[in-house]
């Protein structure tokens, strides 16, 4: 959404100006300072500004995973600035974890690109990579126990009715396996 101006007197780039709409209610970050909207409103940043929508705003209950709590500390260093050089910290020692627990190509991959723009004083570009990341973070963690379970084998009508001869035992319905625990599958790292 940021769109460039030239200005014309001296054909160079003007600074970018950045269009954000808000709805009634909803807030923004910006350089650390929270503004709440009372209404539907437009706002125009005309200088280089950092700023984080309140829809992506991670609320530290809810880093419960290595990739949302190195989102945590990235969002951080957008939002409150005075505290960025210990979120920056955090976020190395966060990253040097993830790095060495995983192989998993696209995580190692974004977290490489992540890394440089956080390096670059670009938080906002890397919370963008890593909530990009959740998902294979995500799979990673469930493993098997996230994929679905086999559909189960349908009885044949005669197989409900009981057994054809009543000497006969062996033509017993088979009683359905017990359904497995679904919490019990899973592997807590």
């Amino acid at each position: 959404m940021a769109r460039e101006k030239v200005d014309r007197s001296s054909d160079r780039p003007a600074a970018r100006t950045m269009h954000l709409n808000l709805r009634a209610g909803e807030r923004v970050f910006i350089n650390g300072a929270v503004v709440r909207a009372d209404r539907k409103v437009s706002l125009e940043l005309m200088n280089d500004a950092t700023f984080l929508l309140e829809g992506h705003v991670l609320q530290p209950d809810e880093a419960t995973t290595p990739l949302r709590q190195l989102y945590f500390a990235a969002q951080t260093m957008l939002i409150e600035p005075a505290q960025a050089d210990l979120a920056r910290t955090v976020y190395a020692s966060l990253q040097d974890g993830i790095l060495a627990a995983t192989a998993e190509p696209a995580i190692l991959t974004g977290l490489k690109s992540a890394s440089g723009l956080v390096d670059a004083g670009r938080p906002f570009e890397a919370l963008r990579i890593i909530r990009a990341l959740f998902s294979a973070e995500a799979a990673l963690i469930d493993g098997p126990a996230a994929m679905p379970a086999p559909p189960v084998a349908r009885q044949r009508p005669a197989d409900r009715l009981g057994p054809r001869h009543p000497a006969d035992r062996s033509c017993r319905p088979h009683s359905p396996a017990p359904k497995a625990d679904p919490m019990a599958a899973k592997v807590i790292p």
